[in-house]
């Protein structure tokens, strides 16, 4: 799994936790549905920490509760 695929995954349970739509979570984050929608479809990629915070923020949880499933430690990642 790539950062982007567990960042995916991270929000999909955000949304499953909170009893929530996509939608409903970007608009509570202060955040255009686009925003999320893009990244979400591929079309974009790698969210900026801030709109990551957003989200954690309208989630009522922290960026340490965001990162914090083991998934996060085995990402594949190559920087060039």
């Amino acid at each position: 799994m790539n950062l982007d695929e567990a960042i995916r995954k991270r929000i999909k349970e955000l949304v499953e936790e909170n009893k929530t739509t996509l939608t409903a979570l970007c608009l509570n984050s202060n955040l255009t549905p686009s925003t999320i929608f893009d990244f979400m479809s591929g079309k974009s990629k790698s969210p900026k920490i801030i709109t990551i915070k957003k989200l954690c923020t309208g989630a009522n949880i922290t960026l340490e509760q965001f990162f914090a499933k083991s998934y996060f430690n085995n990402t594949d990642e190559i920087y060039n």
